[in-house]
């Protein structure tokens, strides 16, 4: 998915979310093994539940007093594909008719297993 895809995906998703909702964006910061950010819708993020206990658990975790998680193994490529995935998934749960096909790069299969394995996603 290009740049440019994946921001109206985003948006989308986002859009339709707020839309049922009557929300603004939430926003968390997802910060990669080289340092590079995402940031995303909270609903989004909450698609794993690594994530989601980071920011709303029980315990007294940084990330949740921050907004902002950090994963020192997942590489910025992985990372990005993962959080599309996640408005993907945020935008197709629970609608009818037949769902798209969500693309995954064969070079990116273990280490996007790996990743999705790790945020319960």
């Amino acid at each position: 998915m290009q740049n440019s895809e994946f921001k109206k995906a985003v948006k989308a998703a986002v859009t339709t979310s707020n839309a049922s909702q009557g929300l603004v964006m939430d926003p968390v910061k997802l910060i990669a093994s080289d340092g590079s950010e995402i940031i995303l819708d909270r609903r989004a993020a909450m698609v794993s539940g690594t994530i989601k206990s980071m920011l709303s658990g029980p315990g007294d975790f940084s990330e949740r007093q921050q907004g902002e998680v950090r994963f020192p193994e997942i590489s910025a490529k992985v990372l990005e594909k993962t959080v599309q995935y996640f408005y993907y998934k945020l935008r197709h749960t629970n609608s009818a008719g037949p769902l798209p096909e969500f693309k995954i790069e064969p070079e990116f299969a273990l280490e996007l297993l790996m990743a999705a394995n790790y945020l319960d996603a």
